[in-house]
């Protein structure tokens, strides 16, 4: 399956890609994500991994953020963040895998 995700940042850029992640729509959370899980693998292009933690009580609440600074780190590092004011990029996303989904790459901006 292929998602639509749109970039978060916890409201304090850094340039070190602290406070990042992927804020991932309440539908495909539901769909595609277990409540056992802990973590999840986000493959980024040129093959660096992230690992956010899907275990915590928020992320099944009101938070479906997943946080990674590799995910900052690559946003930062191709140019995408930090962003302008609510115009957060949206990236292609592909399940490839149980607890593994891959970014296809930035694809707009809100």
């Amino acid at each position: 399956m292929i998602f639509t995700w749109t970039a978060w940042n916890n409201g304090s850029p850094s340039p070190t890609g602290a406070g990042y992640g992927l804020k991932v729509p309440e539908a495909d959370r539901d769909t595609c994500f277990d409540r056992s899980w802990k973590t999840v693998t986000v493959e980024l292009p040129g093959g660096v991994l992230a690992e956010p933690n899907v275990g915590k009580a928020s992320f099944w609440k009101n938070c479906r953020e997943l946080i990674d600074v590799n995910i900052g780190r690559w946003f930062v590092e191709k140019g995408h963040a930090p962003w302008p004011k609510g115009r957060p990029p949206k990236v292609q996303v592909e399940q490839v895998g149980e607890r593994h989904f891959r970014v296809m790459g930035v694809v707009a901006r809100d």
